[in-house]
């Protein structure tokens, strides 16, 4: 049976990317089988695991022959960055994680990789960096026009119609074929993850879901037509429930997946319960990719005090979801 081969980006170099992945693949941490690939800087990864006092063996990634068998491996990402500026976004910093991030997905497209987990980037290093995009996502976008951006935790689950889009071009999304696209990507991506478990709730756009057309027409002219049409094709999904309820209901149900409309009627449950263990997970594309689900924290970059309690849950779950895609395939 294949090992899987799962990539990490080591992220924005002045944040605490790369301090939450040194503790993640420490000693100190039990991971799940598998090939780990880390993509930097190795100067520095090194000089920041100097300044933790961790000693981690990384062996030389070699694609052409690939791992026979699980361990920690290091492919060195040449990149400008000649020194690290801690604490704040950086044209130097953001062009290096680009080019990490880049690297990393080169090599998941050609099917070296499995699944790649990406440490947190700088939207305004990126811009500094003349990137246009808003983040990892809008990037496999461009690649992967189906990738869907969901958000799993032990207490809630979330997949976003939209996500980095202002409001009132977020509302716009919500019609019917769009919705339908949306549930029939959604369906396949979570089979091949997850296969035969997940439920989807759709949650309303109105207050009370629209009271019936009291209180708004989403619902009855696109959602339930929507969800009609879902469900005819064998789709578990449910709704549109009030939103200011739908995440209760599905609130400890490992399974079930809420449907948010726009990127804040979902985010500010999920991060309520959970902001420092969330996993953000990209969908819909040959390969899985999670992230933690936090920023840089250029607050604390530094000084050793970062919790790693979600960069290594988006290791988990990236092994659980290529764990899946490997076996099936």
């Amino acid at each position: 049976m294949r090992i899987p081969r799962i990539g990490i980006s080591l992220g924005d170099p002045g944040g605490i990317g790369p301090e939450i992945i040194l503790k993640s693949i420490s000693g100190d941490t039990s991971l799940p089988e598998a090939a780990y690939v880390v993509f930097g800087d190795a100067w520095v990864l090194e000089n920041e695991a100097k300044r933790l006092g961790i000693k981690t063996e990384l062996s030389r990634w070699r694609e052409e022959t690939g791992p026979s068998a699980p361990g920690l491996f290091f492919h060195d990402v040449r990149t400008p960055l000649t020194k690290v500026g801690a604490g704040s976004a950086a044209k130097e910093n953001g062009e290096a994680s680009f080019l990490y991030f880049e690297a990393a997905v080169e090599k998941a497209k050609r099917g070296a990789l499995d699944g790649l987990v990406t440490a947190p980037i700088s939207k305004s290093s990126w811009d500094l960096a003349g990137f246009r995009w808003r983040g990892h996502t809008e990037y496999l976008e461009q690649v992967y026009p189906g990738a869907i951006m969901t958000f799993w935790s032990e207490l809630l689950n979330v997949a976003l119609l939209s996500h980095h889009l202002p409001l009132w071009e977020a509302l716009g999304k919500i019609r019917k074929d769009v919705l339908l696209g949306f549930l029939r990507g959604l369906h396949a991506a979570l089979e091949r993850a997850r296969p035969g478990r997940c439920e989807l709730l759709m949650a309303g756009l109105n207050p009370h879901a629209g009271e019936e057309g009291l209180m708004g027409m989403e619902e009855i002219r696109e959602i339930m037509p929507a969800i009609a049409a879902a469900r005819s094709e064998g789709i578990r999904v449910s709704g549109p429930c009030p939103p200011d309820t739908v995440f209760f209901k599905a609130l400890d149900r490992a399974d079930t997946v809420v449907v948010a409309l726009y990127h804040d009627q979902g985010l500010i449950a999920f991060k309520t319960v959970a902001f420092e263990s969330g996993v953000n997970a990209t969908l819909g594309m040959p390969f899985i990719r999670t992230s933690p689900d936090h920023g840089t924290a250029f607050d604390i970059a530094g000084k050793g005090v970062a919790s790693a309690r979600s960069m290594i849950a988006a290791i988990a779950l990236a092994h659980e979801f290529v764990r899946s895609t490997v076996d099936s395939g």
